[in-house]
């Protein structure tokens, strides 16, 4: 068990692994209090070694963590990986690279719909995980001998995962899928959050042009806000609350203060001020600057029929090939497909190779599905001649 919480003892620890050929990495975190994610713990294993990194330890510089993060020689191995990406990415300004997520690894290698790491652990390491640290706090100082085994615990039995699962895919040839799949989780874009695109997720219905730009403003307004003084953006102000400003408009402090469970203090306050600020500057903008509706969504004619089919075929395939349906396509793909869209991911790359082609094949009637038994079973349709 090694905690470290000294700067000098940091850059030690990180020293070998610059050579390493890859470390997993897991955080502990509290953001239930704040907007940003405050680390408290990062957990690193090497082939050799294994430390808890105290990041709120007092004077310590993170500085050989975050280089080690961003070593291209190094790969870097999480499971589950979006939440601790996040911490790395505004920490450093950039993603860690390269990545292997062991949670992705496993749904190509059949191991489920989304395996947990305890699972994973049982089966592939042999290993039996101490959940009684799992919820535990912390941003609580000193960290106990428990919670500090714990923490190792998810970087060492890591390595077993990832070493098992990488043979497996060695083995299947399908290595490059995982490259495929680790696009999003290395795309800067997933961890940014533009304050200008909060009112999007809100979405009023039936919300006329001009209430929808006080919804963008006032959203706008919380999100910065929230963000600079580093609080949950409802502790700030409750969707609710937010919908029912967009609504109102409100030109002055007595219209606001009637915003339910907003109190006068709220509305006469730096807050009410600026919040009203924001819906004067949505009710100045012309009716060409008014933010323009989402299209609605497509209405798709697919026949409920060649639905159910591609879905059996989805099972089918994804059973075969030891791969979770959910990752090989999604149910508004398979809508889509069966609705004659074809500009869809499931059409490209392996996903094709393993379901595409045969699911054009069943919708064009070249495939059929048959019982023989219990089990379903493709069957090759004649061409007429």
């Amino acid at each position: 068990m090694k905690l470290i919480t000294k700067t000098d003892e940091l850059v030690e620890f990180c020293k070998p692994l610059a050579d390493a050929e890859f470390v997993t990495v897991d955080t502990e975190f509290m953001r239930e209090r704040t907007y940003w994610p405050k680390l408290c713990l990062a957990q690193v294993a090497g082939p050799d070694d294994a430390a808890a990194i105290d990041a709120l330890a007092e004077g310590i510089d993170l500085s050989p963590l975050d280089e080690l993060m961003a070593n291209p020689k190094v790969l870097k191995v999480f499971h589950a990986a979006r939440q601790d990406l996040e911490i790395f990415y505004l920490r450093m300004n950039k993603v860690p690279a390269p990545l292997f997520d062991t949670q992705v690894a496993a749904m190509v290698c059949g191991h489920g719909e989304a395996a947990s790491y305890e699972s994973l652990a049982t089966k592939l390491a042999k290993a039996r995980i101490d959940k009684s640290s799992r919820f535990t706090d912390w941003s609580r100082r000193p960290l106990s001998e428990r919670q500090i085994t714990y923490a190792i615990s998810d970087v060492t039995h890591l390595r077993v995962v990832y070493e098992k699962l990488h043979k497996q895919l060695e083995k299947s040839g399908r290595l490059p899928w995982i490259a495929e799949e680790m696009a999003v989780l290395n795309d800067p874009a997933t961890y940014r959050a533009d304050p200008e695109q909060a009112w999007r997720r809100l979405k009023p219905r039936g919300a006329s042009p001009r209430l929808m730009a006080t919804l963008k403003e006032v959203a706008a307004w919380r999100e910065r806000t929230a963000q600079r003084i580093d609080i949950p953006r409802q502790r700030l102000l409750r969707d609710e609350q937010l919908l029912e400003i967009a609504s109102h408009a409100p030109k002055d402090t007595e219209e606001l203060a009637m915003t339910r469970g907003l109190g006068r203090g709220f509305a006469e306050g730096w807050q009410g001020r600026e919040i009203i600020e924001a819906a004067d500057k949505a009710r100045k903008l012309t009716d060409e600057e008014l933010p323009q509706r989402d299209k609605p969504p497509e209405q798709l004619r697919a026949s409920g029929a060649v639905v159910d089919l591609l879905r059996t075929l989805l099972r089918l395939k994804a059973e075969q090939a030891g791969v979770a349906a959910r990752l090989v396509a999604s149910a508004d793909e398979i809508d889509r497909l069966a609705a004659g869209k074809r500009d869809l991911h499931v059409l490209t790359g392996w996903r094709n190779e393993i379901f595409g082609e045969d699911a054009l094949a069943l919708i064009e009637g070249r495939l059929a599905l048959a019982l023989h038994g219990d089990q379903a079973k493709l069957i090759q349709v004649p061409i007429p001649v």
